[in-house]
């Protein structure tokens, strides 16, 4: 069995990280250059960086915080939001990330996916997805609804099937993401994680709801993640990147150790 991974995520906007519950409410936590040289050394695994604004505000990536990061630390990591083109995918990719997140491009023009694919490999290609409980219909038939733009626009687009698609396309990996859990520090989205994590056979990351480190014991067993991000958690010093490691290897999860 692969190694769970532990995965600090660093929202950004205007250049600082940020912070908000269920994708409102948000304020400044700090420099995300900072932040992510603060993780690495801790013994992160992977640093995920989201420009939370740039695809509502129809603007460019920002390249110059993924420069400065890529100079301060040596761990893999991914950059998303405001990346619409194979271009914007290069460009990240040349200035120093191991791999681009594509969401509300994605639902918009899924061929993205597999152009990037097809130019860079798929395991530089993540899905990112941002759910919503919606309840069963005929046409959310899983219950769970893509939303889009920063969790301002519902797609009407079914996430299970919305993940096989993103998966048959070429997407290497998946970060799934729970609107309703984000923020809320009460634990990730079980069912939401497993019933994705089942069915697709590229590796998940489970987003969302992360406050104890029993949370991610939770959804790297029985929501099968193969990953797990947090932030607040660590974000406010509440808990250190070893002392969740610890945890977890108390618990018997598989995980890459910091000592």
């Amino acid at each position: 069995m692969l190694s769970k991974r532990i995965i600090p995520c660093l929202d950004v906007r205007e250049g600082r990280t940020t912070k908000g519950i269920k994708f409102e409410n948000n304020v400044d936590i700090g420099d995300p250059v900072e932040m992510a040289l603060m993780y690495y050394e801790a013994g992160a695994d992977e640093i995920v960086f989201y420009d939370i604004t740039a695809s509502h505000e129809k603007r460019d990536i920002m390249i110059d915080v993924v420069r400065k990061v890529a100079e301060t630390i040596f761990i893999p990591f991914s950059v998303g939001g405001g990346i619409r083109t194979i271009e914007d995918m290069r460009d990240v990719l040349l200035a120093g990330a191991e791999k681009v997140s594509v969401n509300s491009a994605a639902v918009r023009n899924p061929e993205i996916i597999s152009h990037g694919a097809a130019a860079f490999g798929s395991q530089c290609i993540v899905l990112g997805m941002d759910v919503k409980h919606v309840g069963k219909s005929e046409k959310i038939p899983s219950g769970y609804e893509i939303v889009i733009n920063g969790g301002r626009k519902y797609m009407g687009m079914d996430a299970l099937a919305w993940a096989l698609k993103g998966q048959a396309l070429g997407a290497g990996e998946i970060c799934l993401n729970s609107i309703d859990a984000d923020g809320t520090k009460d634990g990730y989205e079980l069912i939401l994680t497993e019933l994705i994590s089942s069915r697709v056979d590229i590796p998940v990351i489970a987003s969302g709801g992360a406050g104890q480190p029993v949370h991610l014991r939770d959804v790297l067993t029985q929501g099968k993640a193969d990953a797990a991000l947090i932030a607040s958690m660590v974000h406010y010093g509440t808990y250190t990147i070893p002392k969740i490691k610890t945890y977890l290897d108390d618990q018997g999860v598989k995980i890459r150790s910091t000592w």
